[in-house]
């Protein structure tokens, strides 16, 4: 296992040596294919083959050369190499090679890496060098049938490697794209939730000072607590993204997400800036959940007090917490207007949007809309704990 594992690393060090550096790729590559063609000039030669001389091994290091511009003028690379090999073919009578190494890498290389147009012309350019190839050396059927079968698998190789980079360019993407949407989804719940706070006690403060100055200095302090508390949460989510900003290469300090644990703060916090009468309770076996999930459960009731705020023109909210027995569900539920369509009033946007996708992404279910006694708002969220421990989360 450990001999594995340090093969695996010197294999991933090796992936990452190559993407910073491709020219040494190229150069590897061409001194991989010299090595092999330089075999058949230091083996025992049979009596009567053609001599191992130095000129004709200088001719077949000009045909690998090349190879080393192959990723910045693959066609170009392509002429010279075959214009080499042709030279070779006539200008010396040396050991001839058991596979044409250089074309085989050129023909990958476009392949791989070159658009359409370009590899069209490599095909008709091999529809005749490949015939030509094998009447200056054999003219025999096998040698053209071999010559065909090995540049086509070179061919299909390299198509095959420039569908897989593909692949993994679209994950890439695919995995980037649901980054941002989470980071937008935590971005827009801590932000709205705390501004909508602040524009409460801001509003109430200038009729506080009127009719109750005492109450005043508690709305300012009620504001100067939300802004604190959202720069805690947003420093906390900017320190897990922000990895080597120390001196010594490291991550940033890590905090965790809020989880189930502060649901009873949240609440206290909603109670105290908006003067909604916030009602908290749990049901069921209490029990730690994965952090994911706290995490999710938390932004959903921090989402749905939020809308109450800021739309329902609501009395009373309660926030129930369920235990089941392989799954933990939220239930908020308002006393207010109820569902609001159209206008600044609409309950929705992209934060009933975003309790929906933090729901689907642990494998449960959200559900909101009219109370089950037909007044106020309800957001009904379900998140299977055993399922989101299996999935890794």
């Amino acid at each position: 296992m450990d001999i594995r594992g340090g093969l695996q690393e010197w294999w991933e060090r090796g992936r990452e040596l190559g993407a910073a550096n491709p020219l040494l790729v190229d150069i590897g590559v061409a001194l991989l294919v010299q090595a092999a063609m330089t075999m058949p000039f230091v083996v025992p030669r049979a009596a009567g083959a053609p001599p191992a001389t130095w000129a004709a091994y200088g001719l077949s290091t000009l045909t690998v050369l090349p190879l080393v511009w192959r990723r910045r003028a693959p066609v170009a690379v392509l002429f010279a190499v075959l214009a080499a090999n042709g030279l070779y073919q006539l200008a010396v009578n040396g050991p001839g090679q058991p596979l044409p190494y250089t074309g085989l890498v050129v023909v990958y290389t476009i392949a791989a890496l070159s658009p359409a147009r370009k590899r069209l012309v490599t095909g008709l350019v091999l529809l005749a060098a490949v015939p030509g190839g094998v009447w200056l050396n054999t003219r025999s059927a096998r040698e053209l049938t071999f010559s065909v079968f090995v540049v086509a698998a070179a061919y299909v190789f390299g198509r095959l490697t420039d569908a897989r980079q593909r692949a993994h360019r679209v994950a890439a993407e695919q995995v980037a794209a649901r980054e941002r949407a989470r980071i937008a989804r935590e971005m827009h719940d801590i932000l709205s939730h705390a501004v909508s706070l602040m524009i409460v006690q801001a509003e109430a403060g200038p009729v506080a000072v009127r009719a109750a100055p005492e109450r005043a200095e508690a709305a300012f302090d009620a504001i100067s607590a939300t802004g604190r508390d959202a720069m805690t949460q947003l420093r906390r989510m900017l320190g897990v993204l922000r990895e080597g900003d120390d001196d010594s290469g490291g991550t940033g300090p890590r905090e965790p997400q809020p989880g189930v644990v502060e649901l009873a703060g949240l609440c206290d916090r909603v109670r105290a800036g908006s003067g909604l009468d916030v009602v908290y309770r749990t049901a069921g076996a209490v029990r730690p959940v994965p952090g994911a999930v706290g995490a999710t459960v938390f932004r959903v009731v921090q989402e749905a007090l939020t809308n109450t705020v800021r739309h329902a023109g609501a009395s009373t909210v309660t926030v129930q917490l369920t235990y089941g027995g392989d799954d933990l569900s939220v239930c908020v539920t308002d006393d207010g207007r109820g569902p609001q369509t159209g206008g600044a009033g609409r309950r929705g946007g992209h934060g009933l949007v975003g309790i929906r996708e933090r729901a689907a992404a642990l494998g449960g279910s959200a559900v909101t809309g009219r109370a089950a006694d037909g007044r106020g708002f309800e957001v009904r969220v379900r998140i299977p704990v055993t399922a989101a421990v299996e999935a890794g989360r």
